[in-house]
């Protein structure tokens, strides 16, 4: 069997690397770390180089109202419902320059040697950096693959990030229309399938010394604002038996949450409280009032579910243990999505002529393939990263890994696009 390094690689892999190191400096901090927040003038820079890369392959691009970045490969029947690939480029404000990127650049790579090679597809190809996947500026994500299916959900626009900006004002100076949405959407089956490549953020591939896995489906993330209110007192003289302190409910909530994820230990449920803000935020007041963000998260759907009764019941008791009032908005509910079979047998099928056997796991993490998946089959293709850090500066996966993986989404590519599988399904 040949080596992993001996391997031919159709893809450039030092193209592609070349393109990761230029995009990461736009936002970079520190040596390592990525700060590209959602609309913000470095996610502009970001969006306009890669465009740049794009129409110097010979893409047809636009940004649509949405902020999406797209460029479009015609295929011999262009009217033809579309493959798309692609992912990301936006960042978390501590983040790495491998989230997503890696999606965006190495489908873009898939269809610049597609067109090297002189293979024109059965129908068309669209790649795809998408707005605001990571929903760390508007505590929302998805944004730009939920609008292209009209599926963003009322006040979106009026959400507001810490300088209180609205997401509408943000879009305005991004060059984008909110009033023309409209423009942007994608008719119901104009989408045949969609495809990301994308970094694990987990440690399985590491440990079990794999360079790419094959995803089998992506857990349902159940995202809450949870606010509770308690009264604000002198912390020097209310006795502890009268205090009504909401950060003392709020912490007791974390805890039962994190105790809640950890019942079944065989179990892949996560639980996360990753965003607190105290009022009146004083060192020497009893806070009043907590507002902190939930994140619940498993493959199961009815285990998710009855944690999240659990969690319910949990709040309940904490509040009228201390006299607090509380509040709980749902932000996101997603179920879990599994990937297309035949796809999956496409991309095992690729995998087999590379010398590869990749692993096959679920994804935790939530990817605009999510979205995507309400309208069309998808698979997913993951990258090995290092002790699987994400989210981090510290993240990091190898260009070999990469090169790999993107390899391996161009010939799952061209596998479909040269047979017009897409056409019957």
């Amino acid at each position: 069997m040949m080596e992993r390094s001996e391997r031919t690689l159709t893809i450039r892999q030092a193209r592609l690397q070349e393109r990761l190191e230029q995009l990461a400096e736009i936002g970079k901090i520190g040596e390592t770390g990525v700060c590209r927040l959602a609309l913000s003038p470095e996610d502009l820079a970001g969006v306009q180089l890669v465009r740049g890369w794009m129409e110097e392959a010979g893409l047809q691009t636009r940004i649509d109202h949405f902020g999406n970045l797209i460029g479009r490969l015609e295929g011999r029947n262009p009217d033809a419902p579309v493959l798309m690939i692609g992912s990301h480029i936006d960042s978390q404000p501590y983040g790495g320059r491998y989230d997503g990127t890696i999606g965006v650049l190495g489908g873009l790579e898939v269809v610049q040697t597609m067109m090297e090679q002189g293979i024109v597809p059965e129908q068309p190809i669209e790649v795809v950096a998408f707005c605001d996947e990571e929903g760390c500026r508007f505590q929302k994500g998805l944004f730009g693959s939920r609008g292209i299916l009209g599926r963003l959900e009322p006040g979106e626009l009026e959400r507001t990030d810490k300088q209180g900006i609205t997401r509408r004002k943000a879009l305005l100076d991004f060059g984008c229309d909110p009033d023309r949405f409209e423009e942007s959407l994608y008719t119901p089956g104009s989408i045949a399938a969609f495809l990301e490549l994308h970094i694990e953020q987990g440690p399985i591939l590491d440990k079990s010394d794999e360079p790419v896995g094959i995803v089998t489906g992506i857990s349902g993330p159940l995202w809450w604002t949870v606010e509770m209110t308690g009264f604000a007192g002198h912390a020097g003289s209310v006795p502890m038996s009268m205090r009504q302190d909401a950060l003392l409910g709020a912490a007791k909530v974390i805890v039962a949450l994190n105790e809640l994820a950890r019942l079944d230990p065989s179990a892949p449920t996560v639980g996360t409280v990753g965003h607190l803000e105290v009022f009146p935020d004083s060192r020497n007041i009893i806070p009043e009032k907590v507002r902190f963000t939930v994140d619940l998260r498993d493959i199961d759907l009815e285990r998710r579910n009855l944690r999240e009764r659990e969690l319910r019941e949990e709040i309940e008791q904490i509040a009228m243990q201390h006299g607090l009032q509380y509040t709980i908005s749902e932000d996101t509910n997603s179920e879990p999505r599994y990937c297309a079979e035949w796809i999956k047998d496409v991309i095992r099928e690729e995998s087999a002529k590379m010398n590869l056997a990749p692993p096959e796991l679920m994804s935790g993490p939530f990817h605009d393939a999510l979205a995507l998946s309400d309208v069309c089959d998808y698979a997913m293709i993951f990258v090995r990263c290092r002790d699987g850090i994400s989210h981090n500066p510290q993240e990091y996966a190898s260009y070999s890994d990469i090169a790999l993986g993107t390899e391996l989404l161009y010939q799952t590519v061209r596998n479909i696009s040269q047979k017009g599988k897409l056409l019957i399904h």
